[in-house]
């Protein structure tokens, strides 16, 4: 028949009859006849501030709260960034809210995301983001060293983000952010069979350094840079090497491949890169076409040396001759000849001078 209540210092009663919300009870006891079990009393704590209840919108209308809490009505284009006694709590999304303000001081910040930019930009960025229910309404990306994020909203470009971590606000606009990697990067070209100038088929390996010059470019003009550079430096090799014969290409690789890196550079400056180097690392002949050209350097080798001795040869005869023209003026000259002659064979073995009878 009779209830009691007992409300602390720190206590608020949420006072219902028959389900109808009838005010606050503050603290001491309070006494209830109550035959038919219709009264009902919620005591909430007010040193948590955030105040919740399935009813909320009908504490709220009655004026009850007003002098003792901050309501919240936020709206689909509103946010709101709540502080609690200096101290930052959280991040809310549209709704209704109520938080009481008798034990704690309770800041609010709402912020009009419409009037705003969809990237959410706050001195305090690091804390809210960290925050235990910021992810119910914020994005967050990293974009590490060495890359950047290209923005888009409803799939137009908005802007190049440099590294660093960024928050969008949710359910706004679609949002895509595409980190790309700006470092310097390696692309091999293996396997290009090609034929030169005189009908001979070369397989060809070649490498290319490059970097993303233009990272908004790059997504945008192709929906793969990477390949279309792989695509445009098959074309440039087929290009240069197919107007040149077999042994021009040979003995001028570095020539081509100078020609090959400016080629390819200008083709690729419209898809947001930038070719640093490209070079020819393995030239691969046919079977039959390598017999025959270790034999065409066999013999030209040999050819060079068969003239090496003739050279040689013609030089010694040559000095031969022009010793025995001085030595026949000069009879002299040619009696220690002679001796020289003799004083060598002396000294290499035994000689034995005598007459014959």
């Amino acid at each position: 028949m009779l209830k009691t209540v007992k409300i602390r210092s720190y206590e608020v009663g949420l006072h219902f009859r028959d389900a109808e919300f009838k005010g606050l009870l503050g603290a001491g006891r309070h006494w209830f006849f109550d035959p038919l079990g219709k009264v009902q009393v919620e005591v909430v704590s007010q040193r948590s501030p955030w105040l919740t209840h399935e009813k909320l919108d009908v504490i709220v209308r009655s004026g009850a709260l007003k002098g003792r809490a901050v309501v919240l009505d936020l709206k689909d284009h509103q946010r709101a960034l709540v502080w609690v006694d200096g101290r930052f709590s959280h991040v809310l999304p549209p709704g209704l809210y109520a938080y009481w303000t008798t034990f704690r001081e309770v800041a609010v910040e709402v912020i009009d995301v419409q009037a705003e930019k969809v990237r959410f930009e706050h001195k305090n960025i690091q804390v809210i983001v960290r925050s235990a229910l910021a992810d119910r309404v914020l994005d967050t990306f990293a974009i590490e060293q060495g890359h950047v994020g290209v923005l888009f909203e409803d799939g137009n470009y908005v802007e190049t983000l440099p590294p660093g971590k960024y928050a969008f606000w949710k359910n706004v606009v679609k949002l895509t952010l595409v980190p790309v990697d700006l470092r310097e990067t390696m692309l091999d070209i293996g396997g290009q069979e090609i034929m030169t100038a005189d009908k001979v088929t070369l397989r060809l390996n070649a490498v290319v350094t490059y970097r993303v010059a233009d990272a908004h470019k790059a997504l945008s003009t192709a929906d793969d840079a990477r390949q279309a550079l792989y695509r445009e430096a098959q074309l440039a090799l087929r290009a240069v090497i197919g107007v040149r014969e077999l042994d021009q290409f040979l003995a001028d690789k570095d020539v081509v491949a100078h020609e090959l890196e400016v080629i390819v550079r200008q083709r690729v400056a419209a898809l947001g890169l930038e070719v640093i180097s490209l070079g020819i690392r393995d030239v691969i002949l046919p079977g039959d076409m390598k017999d025959l050209m270790n034999k065409v350097t066999e013999a030209k080798k040999a050819a060079e040396a068969n003239l090496i001795v003739r050279r040689e040869e013609t030089a010694a005869m040559r000095s031969q001759a022009n010793t025995a023209k001085v030595l026949e003026g000069n009879p002299t000259l040619m009696r220690l000849r002679e001796l020289e002659v003799l004083e060598r064979v002396a000294g290499s073995g035994k000689l034995n001078i005598g007459n014959r009878q």
